[in-house]
């Protein structure tokens, strides 16, 4: 009889199908070899319409440097994150500028041509290439130590339902987009609606109790013991699957409040609750990589609960002469950081389950946009801040690159989980390879 390296390969031997095994390997009742390797995860979180540059950039360059008023949330956290100044997305092409904004972000790569027009330029479709984050979540996928069950989230928050280049920023390959899940009842069932995913699996579980039993003489006494390992596992799943109230309570499932509306004045509560979603779905590794899209490129999100009324876009194409609505805008940075501050702040105070540390300490966030400056439409100095210890970088700095394309931080992101890139999206942009930070 073979030797089974792992018990995926024995799961395999056995004849369970590929589509439940990710189900099994991933109950966070049931804990396997790979959970005492350590997590590194990617949170990447959009807002749209650029920045006031001189209220966000830090003067300094350098470990001495002070937050602007727009990042100020951020001054508790500031020995843990990274400013980078200087990363331009240099992709040209088809579409307008927050089309490309948008669509190049994460992917470094030309948009197809199409039939959407935008607001000026030729028309355009959707990215030719997937995005950094799919690069990542393919690359871990693919080995059994860091296979989760979704291998990414897409989180969202107020993103229209409409399909288009400005509201899709995560792509699984080219002409593929991926919608965010905006509404956190239906990401909550994602995650933990289970109820038909239990008929299903008694069912395959009794007829797998069944094979195991015919094959238990049919194996070398090396296997015979892995096989009543596999037994009492079944054992053990039907019970769970049983009596929802008999699982290890180990990470219980987030309470969300009852009846929040998808409207724009319910913004603060939902992005609240998508950011509970994800500090859980990473306690019970659902995934390791997950993006976070808080409205759209061209997004008209009406700060109603700060007193501005006017929609965000609309106030980015303001001229700097317009003290008033360069106050707004910093204002609507300013909360968009504090919403980033929370996540990292609910990660930090969060133990790493089975590790050391705190989730954040093996979390990497990135938060970013789709252009530089919103009435410009500039896509140099596209805000890019870091914050935590996922990917094992000297934090605690201001950094001044001097545009640097952004294709080359994207693949850092990737070089920060051991996927060595030599060129992602575009190679014309990826110069000397990743970004040494």
């Amino acid at each position: 009889m073979g030797r089974h390296n792992t018990r995926r390969d024995f799961l395999r031997a056995m004849g369970l199908s590929a589509a439940v095994a990710p189900f099994l390997m991933n109950r966070p009742s049931l804990a396997f070899s790979n959970s005492s390797a350590r997590k590194q995860r990617l949170v990447i979180v959009f807002t749209p319409n650029g920045v006031v540059p001189p209220t966000f950039w830090s003067d300094e360059e350098g470990s001495e440097f002070t937050l602007k008023e727009s990042l100020t949330p951020l001054e508790p956290l500031k020995d843990r994150m990274l400013l980078l100044h200087g990363v331009n997305n240099s992709v040209r092409g088809d579409g307008d500028l927050h089309m490309r904004g948008m669509g190049c972000l994460l992917t470094g790569i030309e948009l197809f041509p199409g039939n959407v027009q935008g607001g000026g330029d030729t028309p355009a479709g959707w990215a030719s290439g997937l995005s950094i984050d799919q690069e990542i979540k393919n690359y871990l996928q693919s080995q059994e130590a860091t296979r989760t069950r979704f291998g990414s989230l897409e989180f969202g928050v107020m993103v229209p339902e409409r399909a288009d280049t400005w509201t899709r920023l995560v792509y699984g390959g080219p002409n593929k987009p991926i919608a965010p899940i905006d509404d956190p009842y239906q990401m909550f069932a994602k995650l933990y609606g289970e109820m038909k995913d239990r008929e299903n699996m008694t069912s395959i579980l009794d007829d797998l109790e069944e094979d195991l039993a015919k094959v238990r003489n049919l194996v070398s006494a090396e296997d015979r013991g892995l096989l009543e390992q596999q037994e009492t596992f079944v054992r053990e799943f039907e019970r769970s699957l049983q009596a929802e109230d008999q699982r290890a309570p180990d990470h219980a499932e987030p309470e969300l409040p009852p009846d929040i509306e998808r409207k724009n004045e319910n913004m603060p509560e939902l992005t609240r609750m998508q950011i509970e979603l994800m500090v859980h779905s990473f306690l019970n590794d659902f995934s390791r990589v997950a993006t976070f899209q808080i409205t759209n490129s061209v997004g008209q999100a009406r700060m109603t609960w700060m007193g501005i009324d006017e929609p965000h876009h609309s106030l980015s194409h303001e001229p700097d002469s317009n003290t008033e609505a360069m106050d707004k805008l910093t204002k609507i940075n300013r909360w968009y950081c504090e919403q980033i501050a929370h996540l990292a702040q609910r990660l930090d105070e969060t133990p790493e389950p089975g590790g050391e540390g705190t989730m954040l300490d093996n979390t990497t966030i990135v938060w970013t946009n789709e252009l530089g400056k919103g009435s410009s439409h500039t896509h140099e100095n596209t805000p890019f801040v870091m914050l935590g210890g996922g990917l094992d970088l000297e934090m605690g700095r201001s950094l001044k690159l001097g545009g640097v394309a952004h294709n080359r931080l994207l693949m850092s992101l990737a070089a920060g989980f051991g996927h060595e890139l030599k060129t992602f999206g575009n190679p014309d942009y990826c110069g000397a390879g990743a970004l040494t930070l």
